[in-house]
């Protein structure tokens, strides 16, 4: 097994560990990747992946000893990062797979944007629509994250439905080979529902109650239906364009009647 010399710690063991669930559970791996909704041998070698993936975390952060540690230490992904050997974005993908009955963590969803606003990775436990093909929402806070790397940034957001999230995002950065490799960057953001935002270290002393700090964002510009937003680049897919040539609203798409 040969790994690249410029994996930290945390993604050399990750990769160890998810080469020996390829191997040692190869069974158990295909019996699952034959899903009959898996149809093609690329989305079979892809169910595959994410199966020796989710193995590697479970060895890495082994279920009770994780979920010990998520209790005790109310869900500080850093915190828990130093104790198992793992990283932001490890940690993150970790939390949202405590499903277990009788042992069920808060039920996040997360999701991995690069700063063109294309989202690598997204899971949902809470609910929350991701935009599939289009960018996201500029007001959310994950893309806040890449004005300054490193910093983990909080947000209320509200969504066109109603519903409220507690959204915590930050940068990470994939290791480069060198001093002339490409230094790729990402912003993970994870999320929960406001009624359980108490169980996360990062709620203190915040004012979860006031309406006036939840942020509107919706899942993208032709998907949302806030037609008084200034950040709109797209008019939504309903109601119809209404076009007003003297009159300008708080952006193009906002109708204004005289």
């Amino acid at each position: 097994l040969w790994l690249s010399e410029v994996l930290r710690r945390g993604s050399r063991n990750f990769q160890l560990a998810h080469q020996i669930g390829l191997l040692a559970h190869r069974e158990a791996i295909d019996r699952l990747a034959a899903e009959p909704g898996l149809t093609t041998d690329e989305s079979r070698a892809l169910s595959r992946v994410a199966l020796a993936n989710y193995f590697a975390s479970a060895v890495l952060m082994p279920y009770e000893a994780f979920f010990k540690a998520v209790k005790a230490e109310r869900y500080d992904i850093e915190l828990l990062g130093h104790r198992f050997r793992a990283s932001f974005e490890q940690v993150c993908h970790r939390l949202t797979t405590l499903r277990r009955t009788g042992s069920e963590g808060v039920p996040f969803h997360m999701l991995r944007i690069d700063i063109a606003g294309n989202i690598s990775k997204r899971f949902s436990a809470t609910g929350m629509r991701f935009a599939r093909f289009t960018g996201a929402c500029p007001r959310w806070n994950v893309f806040e994250a890449f004005l300054t790397p490193g910093m983990i940034h909080t947000q209320v957001a509200e969504m066109p439905d109603g519903h409220v999230y507690f959204e915590l995002a930050s940068t990470v950065r994939k290791q480069g080979g060198g001093y002339r490799a490409p230094r790729t960057q990402y912003a993970v953001s994870l999320g929960c529902e406001l009624a359980q935002a108490r169980e996360l270290v990062y709620a203190d002393g915040l004012d979860l109650s006031s309406k006036g700090a939840r942020v509107p964002i919706g899942p993208s510009c032709r998907l949302c239906d806030r037609l008084d937003c200034e950040q709109r680049a797209f008019p939504p897919l309903q109601p119809p364009l209404q076009v007003n040539e003297q009159l300008r609203g708080v952006s193009f798409y906002a109708p204004i009647k005289p």
